[in-house]
């Protein structure tokens, strides 16, 4: 998700013209974030496919998953149904640049490598912050601002975690700043660090 070239109809044009765009499975963060967290009821922001909704319903939550991508969330809803979590997943059509969250509140937030240039992730973030249920957990992955020299097009989108947290107003309690390397599979099929900027707070 993102502004102008990264909007709606980018998205929903590359998930239409492939049959499955992303890997399926949950992210690596999330799973390391959130396995130890008591199940509540989560917001999955720029959800796609599913991938993270799912586990996160597997896991016992019940899951709100947003994005704006409809033929995203019609395989994601498929994916639910084979898992057998249909009915621990509610899935919402909207864009999160303007999407009002209302009374609704969470236990926990997960935002995941999110394709909003830097003033579009601080404006969601303060926003979705106000709809965390006290005790429950603000979780947001990015790309790390140190990868930004090989993907110069995307630089405004590399946030370091440390930032995030000058967002949020008082009484939260940040309990990961960090940035960890991962390695994955380059563009040239052989094997690349990268690095994800993770940053998790309390409310």
């Amino acid at each position: 998700m993102g502004s102008e070239e990264y909007g709606a109809e980018f998205w929903e044009d590359r998930y239409r013209s492939q049959t499955s765009v992303w890997s399926g499975r949950p992210n690596a963060q999330l799973v390391a974030e959130v396995a130890d967290l008591r199940p509540g009821h989560a917001l999955d922001v720029g959800a796609g496919e599913g991938a993270d909704s799912c586990w996160l319903a597997e896991q016992g939550w019940r899951v709100t998953a947003l994005d704006h991508a409809g033929t995203a969330l019609r395989r994601g809803a498929e994916h639910a149904a084979q898992a057998g979590v249909a009915d621990r997943i509610d899935w919402v059509r909207a864009d999160v640049r303007n999407w009002d969250p209302g009374d609704r509140r969470f236990d926990l937030i997960s935002a995941q490598f999110l394709h909003l240039r830097h003033a579009e992730l601080r404006a969601m973030t303060t926003r979705l912050a106000g709809a965390v249920e006290p005790g429950g957990r603000l979780l947001l992955v990015q790309h790390d601002l140190r990868d930004g020299t090989h993907r110069e097009h995307l630089a405004d989108r590399f946030v370091p975690a440390a930032e995030i947290a000058t967002w949020l107003p008082p009484g939260w309690t940040v309990e990961v700043d960090e940035v960890r390397p991962r390695t994955v599979t380059g563009p040239d099929g052989n094997p690349m660090t990268i690095h994800d900027a993770v940053f998790r707070a309390r409310r």
